[in-house]
């Protein structure tokens, strides 16, 4: 086992966080941790990292374990570039490398056989062994596929501390799939990515050799990477085999099988209890009256079983519908400063219509809804009697130095006290949150008095940005519901694709500065961006395969064009020589042909006759020579 927690307790300040803890992480299984906001989770991962201490029991982990963890919102700051934080994963194997390129030019000058020659060959051995181990060879690859995947194509040259916080947490998540921990804790790693990027890490995750421990609200993600769920909820910990959508069955199973034995024993006790008070008194009975009350006196008492906390209940309606056709787009140009986001885009939305707006990050979808609500685009047509109600991922529309119960009563002054907390009640707001100050609420108690606002505006259009961020999966699940009862018109943005499973009839993505609409839901745009993916897949492989032929025959004709060019250097070098031996010749020729030397007249004769065969062949050397260094 890599971690294993016994009977763990820990609290803060005299306050139990949880109790009696006990489960177990082997190798290479994928456990999702769930719980409501609150219950524990992030202090359970601060537990087996050893940031805390238990208060009872004990964490054991394996020896020399390695562990990689993901904070929520957990960059970190660096002058690298993206591409040069990736490669510090690696200093050990490309310092492997460069020794291998030392020791190896070392050994080509080293004498053979030699001590020190043998030395250098064990050294490149061991080294050759490493470098196999570890893949070294493929460093660029691994980088490339990580930071192409994650969505850094085009950042390698970045500076890590100009990116965004979201870009940074994205990138901390790149890094650790990288250095491929033992173990890979991840806090709600969904955040910051787009569905393109969803799809990408969940098929990474499924292949990726350690162990996952991942606290996520992401439904989609749960069903795909694990295989175990723990639940946290009042303060113990419950264990189910299988994915998310598995849980939900065995947990419903389980809480009516406790009620049924809750209701069995109560029953069994019942039975016995009135048996002893009407025949207790009664000589002729007393004895077996004593008998049932040794058996009552053995039973244990009921325990009801545990009900968690009623998610908060929204209901979305609206007092005027508007004319059929809700919304006319056509020819929409969209900028966000210098770049094209939308070009030339079209949309019709209808009455009743339920429209997700998905695409990658920084493709425009929030502006896009933003322009629609904004009003004055002439491009942008609005139905008559359309009410919008928008909902703000960024909550920006709060005023953070209200409290929560003057937010919600300045936009309805007419609502009375009792109306307006019994609002913020069924949003989840109960009586100790109505003085808090709006700056001081948590994401989650932040997101639901934007939605009891939202709630409160009686839109027959909702326009709604990321509404799930920040909610947990209670909540998530209760804001899914109120929208699938809505009868009005629907449009959102949304990362959470069981959000958008569940709710959408119609989608638009916003991909490339194009404004596509697929028809159908979700399965079915998925289905059409797989056939699309499926065709542009064929198409780069038969681009690669001409390219791969194209690249063979350059490779043939540069291996002729470099026997060529050996051979002319050849050629050359046999030239050069034969002009030196001549001219050496030559020069002896002139030598002997010196007065003092000359007397023979035959030998003058032979000389001479030498030299002129001589002139002509440098003669012709010559210009071969320099008709082959042009």
């Amino acid at each position: 086992m890599l971690i294993t927690l016994e009977n763990v307790a820990f609290g803060y300040g005299g306050n139990l966080i949880f109790t009696d803890v006990s489960f177990a992480v082997g190798e290479g299984e994928r456990i999702g941790l769930i719980g409501a906001n609150g219950e524990g989770k992030t202090t359970l991962i601060k537990l087996i990292l050893g940031a805390l201490e238990a208060d009872e029991g004990r964490v054991v982990k394996k020896n020399g374990l390695k562990i990689g963890y993901l904070e929520q919102n957990g960059g970190y700051k660096s002058g690298n570039t993206v591409y040069g934080e990736m490669l510090e994963v690696f200093k050990e194997e490309l310092d492997a490398v460069e020794k291998l390129g030392s020791f190896s030019a070392q050994l080509s000058v080293t004498p053979y056989p030699s001590a020190e020659y043998d030395i250098l060959s064990a050294k490149i051995e061991n080294l050759n062994k490493f470098l196999s181990a570890r893949d070294c060879y493929d460093v660029e690859i691994k980088i490339k596929t990580v930071l192409n995947g994650m969505g850094f194509s085009d950042m390698y040259g970045r500076v890590i501390d100009t990116m965004s916080g979201g870009e940074k947490t994205r990138l901390k998540l790149a890094r650790l799939l990288l250095e491929n921990p033992d173990l890979l804790i991840l806090d709600e790693p969904t955040n910051h990515l787009d569905i393109t990027t969803l799809f990408w890490l969940e098929e990474y995750l499924q292949s990726f050799k350690g162990a996952i421990f991942t606290v996520s609200h992401d439904r989609y993600f749960l069903d795909a990477v694990t295989g175990k769920i723990l639940e946290i909820e009042n303060k113990r910990l419950t264990s189910f085999s299988g994915n998310y959508s598995k849980y939900k069955i065995l947990k419903a199973d389980l809480v009516a099988r406790q009620w049924k034995d809750y209701e069995a024993l109560k029953e069994e006790r019942a039975k016995l209890q009135d048996y002893v008070d009407r025949n207790i008194v009664r000589a002729t009975t007393a004895k077996s009256a004593q008998s049932r009350v040794k058996q009552l006196e053995k039973l244990p008492l009921p325990q009801k079983p545990y009900t968690p906390p009623c998610p908060p209940k929204f209901s979305f309606t609206y007092e005027t519908e508007p004319y059929e056709r809700v919304l006319e787009i056509s020819g929409l140009n969209l900028r966000r400063g210098d770049k094209m986001l939308i070009e030339n885009g079209s949309l019709n939305i209808f009455r009743g219509d339920r429209l997700a707006v998905v695409g990658e990050n920084g493709t425009g979808k929030s502006t896009l809804l933003k322009e629609i609500i904004g009003g004055g685009n002439p491009n942008i047509k609005v139905g008559r009697s359309v009410k919008f109600a928008y909902y703000d991922q960024e909550s920006a529309n709060l005023n953070e130095n209200n409290t929560v119960i003057a937010e919600l009563w300045e936009r309805h002054v007419l609502f009375g006290q009792t109306e307006i907390r019994s609002a913020l009640a069924r949003a989840g707001l109960f009586a100790e949150d109505m003085e808090k100050p709006v700056k001081a609420l948590s994401g989650g108690e932040r997101a639901k008095l934007a939605l009891c606002i939202f709630e409160s505006e009686h839109g027959n259009v909702l326009i709604l940005d990321e509404p799930t961020n920040h909610l947990d999966l209670p909540a998530r699940e209760a804001l899914e519901s109120a929208l699938k009862k809505f009868g009005g018109t629907l449009v959102f943005v949304s990362h959470d694709r069981y959000f958008i499973s569940a709710l959408s009839e119609k989608i638009a993505e916003i991909e490339g500065g194009r404004l596509n609409v697929y028809e159908g839901g979700y399965e079915n745009y998925n289905l059409s961006k797989k056939i699309k993916q499926d065709s542009r897949k064929r198409e780069e492989e038969e681009v690669r395969f001409r390219e791969s032929c194209e690249e063979r025959a350059r490779s043939y004709r540069s291996k002729k064009e470099r026997a060529e060019e050996e051979r002319v250097k050849k050629l050359i070098k046999s030239v050069e020589t034969k002009i030196s031996e001549l001219e050496a010749e030559e020069n002896n020729i002139n030598v002997n042909l010196l007065p003092s030397v000359s007397a023979d007249y035959l030998k003058v004769n032979e000389l001479l006759k030498r030299l002129e065969t001589i002139k002509l062949q440098l003669d012709s050397l010559y210009k071969q020579y320099e008709s082959m260094i042009q």
